[in-house]
């Protein structure tokens, strides 16, 4: 009996137990902050039409920014699982391997060049930025023998990002907009807006959704190449189709929060040590890990130093940088 079978416990019930955490968190991130608020509150707010200063925070204010977080940690999370898998490298993620970076430039130059674009025009830059981001660090990669190896790629992931967040920061003093770039890629869900998720939500839930369509593809594609060929895919087209949703992804992410790296690094490495290998189970179970652990962030960054905001993206560097070098330490295999 493999350990990746793990027979004792159904994949149902596991996704069940994931799911009550998840909804456990909603509610606690939905209940904790500045403004005391009840849970009866929260219930008002969702199921009537109830008025009041408590319930106007909550709908206006929290419940934008927690639905946000839930499909930007279940968004990064599923693209990581996905570059981690198509890569075969346990390091993959948006954050590092330049595709935030490129949607950070990407953002800061059409400020600068259309300061009137609305959001549908920034959202469609940080696309065409993470895809030009990831294709810097793959072409690379590709430059030398051997060069998609996981130290490698991440190193010229660190090259390009750097790169690339040099630009962004650049433009940002050349032109005078600082301000305005730093307010879009400093990494958190202030501000919020019912607009903004409508045009985010329906990206991020089409690119999981057709995600999970090609689980079964992505997991023989981890495995091995030459199996995959031999099975009949078509291993050119289905990484096509994969690069394009981690784009969509990542790019989508980044134009709501801004820059947030490690949670796609974590959450599939924490995922596969609950359901093993298989794709089909990883990705529905990174979507709703990865959902749960940005409100969990998201609640901390509003109550640590509340009525202050800690920022979002510090505390999940401060848990991610550890468990980066850990992994790094493990060769990848820690929780594989």
């Amino acid at each position: 009996m493999t350990k990746d079978a793990q027979p004792f416990i159904p994949f149902i019930l596991k996704l069940a137990a994931a799911f009550i955490i998840f909804a456990g968190m909603f509610v606690a991130a939905c209940v904790f902050g500045a403004a005391e608020v009840t849970v009866r509150d929260v219930w008002l707010a969702i199921t009537s039409n109830a008025s009041g200063e408590k319930i106007s925070i909550i709908r206006e204010i929290r419940l934008p920014r927690e639905i946000a977080a839930i499909f930007v940690g279940a968004a990064l999370s599923v693209s990581g699982a996905i570059m981690q898998g198509m890569t075969r490298n346990p390091l993959a993620d948006p954050g590092l391997l330049g595709l935030t970076a490129g949607a950070n430039a990407a953002l800061a130059i059409t400020l600068v060049l259309v300061p009137s674009a609305n959001y549908i025009g920034i959202l469609f830059a940080c696309f065409i930025g993470a895809a030009i981001g990831a294709g810097m660090v793959f072409g690379i990669g590709a430059m030398k023998k051997g060069g998609f190896s996981p130290i490698r790629i991440v190193l010229a992931g660190a090259a390009v990002s750097a790169f690339l967040f040099a630009i962004a920061e650049g433009t940002g003093i050349y032109f005078k907009i600082s301000k305005d770039v730093s307010l879009w890629t400093a990494g958190g869900l202030v501000g919020t807006s019912w607009t903004q998720l409508q045009m985010i939500v329906p990206v991020i839930s089409a690119g999981i959704l057709v995600s999970l369509f090609l689980s079964r593809q992505l997991t023989i594609l981890s495995l091995n190449e030459e199996v995959a060929v031999g099975l009949g895919q078509n291993t050119t087209q289905i990484k096509i189709i994969l690069f394009i949703l981690v784009t969509l992804l990542a790019g989508a992410a980044v134009a709501l929060v801004g820059n947030m790296a490690f949670i796609g690094l974590m959450v599939p490495h924490i995922v596969r040590a609950i359901v093993g290998t298989d794709y089909r189970f990883i990705l529905p179970m990174s979507a709703l890990t990865g959902a749960t652990f940005m409100l969990l962030a998201d609640t901390l960054g509003r109550t640590i130093n509340a009525p202050y905001e800690t920022p979002v993206a510090a505390i999940i560097a401060g848990m991610g940088l550890p468990f980066f070098l850990f992994i790094v330490h493990k060769g990848g295999k820690a929780f594989s």
